[in-house]
């Protein structure tokens, strides 16, 4: 059948909300330390979070905040039929599935009741979701661009999508990392392998958490992996923000291949008017989301909910993203104040952009021919906007190994197989926490949009790092312990997914000696 009601659907809906309701390419983390930021956070200060909104307000440069044009439902329900459409047509999860439990980030579970139809048509891969007011609101899968919500009133994207081919030999004849064939050597005597086991069924949790896939791997071998239901080491799954540190690998790629210089003034076009200040944000700072440009984001210590927040209109607004990033202007001096907006890893995507087509390199292939064919990645789907645009911010889905195979290549300091895929001491920069984090009182986020357990928020060492994303989705690296964990679910699960993942990081510390 082509299509489904969307009263059903909206039934179904209302039933589970009520119940769940340079020359040298080596990076120098010293460089990362000029303009360093003003007026740190004195951590003694009874009230952080006013401590933090003071800090930045005393910093604070004298410009207009412009919001997002149209209405939030629109934009909602832009987001709603692009979740409908990937989780079906990419991950191949059932409709009425994906409408209760995927996505509530840029699409919250308490609108989508508004629908009034939806039709999920198969053949032509599309999704059209029609509200009160008479406006539809319509996603469609184009080839290995992934599913894409179009404007309003349009029927079409506004470029040619193409095929991405994989320069891989199959997966199922080759060794891992590279495929998929496991080694049938004698497991690594110094792990206690009962309690590895023992963390593979605790960390997936109970059904509550909904987990779709858990991967750990030691010194680069998998050591467990669980999936869901219909749910296999193959399956494109969403990702939400992991996707950030995906663009931040790209944008080091690039690095290591001497088009940037990490601390080199971003070549934003937009920003090349003579006596712009923004030539003074370093492509370091925006991977370290300390780019200082003015938005509202629901992170914000001092975010407005009145308006429609940019952080979500970058995935909902069917505009040129890049565009509407690269014109915000500057809120504060860069690598001065720290937040989590969206602009920055959307900007770290126009870069990927702009290198890769300076290069005379079809921009939709550079992802896959420059570093998935490198470290064995087949499963990767990087969405867009309707211009083209990758939205490097959220909109990736891989399947669980080929997270642990992203992981893993940090894990190596970006070596593969003896091959450097990313600058010596890349990794040292991603786990380094961002000195406007610091000044702002939180030590928690690093460079090339990775987070860092600064604070020892979860149970392993303050080292680790990750890949995070809405949901309790998150690919996690411990140096001191060789192991890279993965663990993604469906974005209602994400409360049980981080009890069931913090319990299984508890026993795997007690499983894993650390490295000497």
């Amino acid at each position: 059948m082509p299509y489904m009601s969307g009263r059903i659907l909206a039934a179904l809906l209302l039933l589970t909300l009520a119940a769940c309701s340079s020359a040298d390419d080596t990076i120098d983390a010293a460089e990362a330390d000029t303009y360093a930021p003003q007026a740190p956070i004195d951590m003694t200060a009874a009230d952080g979070t006013a401590a933090m909104i003071a800090r930045a307000t005393s910093l604070e440069l004298d410009t207009e905040y412009v919001p997002p044009p149209g209405e939030a439902l629109h934009h909602q329900t832009a987001g709603f039929a692009k979740i409908l459409c990937s989780a079906v047509f990419i991950t191949g999860l059932d409709p009425e599935d994906a409408a209760a439990n995927v996505g509530g980030f840029i699409s919250p579970f308490g609108e989508r009741h508004h629908v009034v139809d939806t039709i999920v048509d198969f053949e032509r891969q599309l999704v059209s979701l029609t509200l009160p007011d008479g406006v539809t609101r319509t996603a469609k899968r184009y080839r290995n661009q992934g599913c894409v919500a179009l404007p309003i009133g349009e029927d079409s994207i506004y470029y040619a999508p193409s095929e991405v081919a994989r320069d891989l030999p199959p997966a199922e004849s080759t060794r891992w990392p590279m495929g998929d064939v496991l080694p049938e050597g004698p497991w690594p005597e110094q792990l206690d392998r009962a309690k590895v086991e023992q963390a593979i069924e605790v960390g997936f949790g109970p059904p509550e958490a909904m987990t779709l896939g858990l991967v750990v791997t030691y010194n680069g071998r998998i050591i467990g992996e669980r999936y869901g239901d219909d749910i296999d080491m193959q399956t494109p799954l969403e990702s939400w923000s992991m996707t950030k540190s995906v663009t931040g690998t790209l944008v080091g790629v690039l690095i290591e291949q001497g088009h940037y210089d990490l601390w080199d003034p971003a070549p934003i076009p937009e920003w090349q008017t003579e006596g712009d200040p923004r030539q003074q944000i370093r492509i370091g700072d925006i991977m370290r989301m300390s780019s200082g440009l003015r938005i509202n984001a629901p992170s914000d210590p001092d975010y407005d909910p009145t308006t429609y927040a940019d952080h979500y209109y970058y995935y909902t607004g069917t505009v040129n993203s890049y565009e509407w990033a690269a014109t915000r202007p500057q809120e504060w001096e860069p690598n001065q104040v720290g937040r989590y907006r969206n602009t920055d890893p959307i900007l770290g995507s126009y870069l990927v952009r702009l290198g890769a087509e300076a290069r005379g390199e079809d921009y939709h292939s550079f992802p896959q021919r420059q570093l998935f064919d490198r470290i064995g990645i087949r499963s990767a789907v990087i969405e867009t906007d309707p211009y083209g645009n990758f939205l490097g911010q959220g909109l990736a889905f891989m399947s669980a190994r080929d997270w642990a195979r992203l992981g893993n290549l940090y894990l190596q300091d970006g070596v593969w197989e003896g091959e450097r895929v990313l600058p010596e001491g890349y990794a040292a920069y991603a786990s380094t926490l961002a000195p406007a984090w610091v000044a702002d009182g939180r030590p928690q986020y690093g460079g090339a949009f990775f987070w860092v357990n600064g604070t020892g928020s979860q149970p392993i060492p303050e080292s680790a790092y990750r890949m995070s994303g809405a949901g309790g989705q998150s690919t996690t690296i411990i140096p001191t312990h060789g192991l890279v964990v993965v663990r993604i679910g469906k974005y209602t699960g994400a409360r049980a997914g981080g009890r069931a993942l913090r319990s299984a990081f508890e026993l795997l510390m007690e499983a894993v000696p650390a490295i000497d």
